[in-house]
C-alpha cells in the first residue's frame, strides 16, 4: 500500500458525511485521525443507481459477520463492489447495526441530532447520485459490537488509535459515502465525534 499514489484526499468533520466518486480499481482508505471514531460507509454502483452494498448479501457471500482481508463486499444484486485490501486498525468492524437516523435520536430524546442516514442523503445529493431507495445497512468501520454466546450484542467504544486506517478497492465504478458517526449518546465514539480522512489512491487495476 505504501507505493500507491494518493490522488484525492479530504477530511470528514466529526458528525458530518462526504461522498466521493471512484473508478473500478481505485483504492479508498479511511483514516481515523484522532482515534476512537466510528465511520459509516455506504457504496452505490454508478451504472445501476439503485444498486448498493448489501450487508446481508455480503454475509451470505463470505459466510462471515465481516469480510476478512482479500474478501469482497457485494451488492443487493450480488455483484462485488468493494474488496477489503488492508487494515492497520485492531480489525474490529461491524455490519449488524443500522445507521443512526432521526427516529433513533428521537427515541433517545434528541430529535434534532445529526445522523448517519441524513449525512448519507446529503452526501449523495452533493455529488448528484440519484439513489432513492431505503437507507442501506452500512459498513461500520472501527465499530466494536461483540456478539455474545447467547446472541446478545454489546456496544463498546471504538478501539482505534490515531492514524489507524482501513482500505477498500473498488470493484465497480461507484459512489462511496463516509459518515463520521455523530453518535454521542451511546459510547461508541468515546464521547464526542471526531474527524476521519478519506484518501483515494491509484490502485493496480480491477482484480476481482
Amino acid at each position: 500500500m505504501q507505493t500507491d499514489t494518493i490522488t484525492r484526499r479530504f477530511e470528514v468533520p466529526g458528525g458530518a458525511g462526504r461522498a466521493v466518486r471512484v473508478r473500478a480499481g481505485e483504492l479508498v482508505r479511511i483514516v481515523d485521525l484522532a482515534g476512537g471514531q466510528v465511520g459509516d460507509v455506504f457504496a452505490f454502483a454508478t451504472d445501476v443507481p439503485d444498486e448498493h452494498h448489501s450487508a446481508a448479501h455480503t454475509r451470505t457471500h463470505t459466510r462471515r459477520l465481516f469480510p476478512a482481508l482479500g474478501e469482497q463486499f457485494v451488492t443487493d444484486r450480488r455483484r462485488p463492489i468493494l474488496t477489503l485490501v488492508a487494515d492497520t486498525s485492531p480489525g474490529q468492524h461491524d455490519m449488524l447495526i443500522a445507521a443512526c437516523d432521526p427516529p433513533r435520536y428521537a427515541q433517545l430524546g434528541a430529535p434534532d441530532h445529526r445522523s448517519c442516514a441524513t449525512n448519507m442523503w446529503e452526501a449523495l445529493a452533493a455529488v448528484g447520485h440519484p439513489y432513492a431507495g431505503p437507507t442501506p445497512q452500512p459498513i461500520n468501520v472501527f465499530m466494536r459490537i461483540p456478539v455474545g454466546a447467547d446472541g446478545s450484542l454489546t456496544w463498546l467504544s471504538a478501539p482505534t488509535s490515531a492514524g489507524d486506517a482501513i482500505t477498500f478497492r473498488a470493484e465497480l465504478d461507484a459512489v462511496v459515502v463516509v459518515s463520521s458517526c455523530p453518535m454521542d449518546l451511546v459510547g461508541i465514539n468515546r464521547g464526542a465525534p471526531s474527524p476521519l480522512a478519506v484518501e483515494v489512491l491509484a490502485g493496480q487495476g480491477r482484480r476481482s
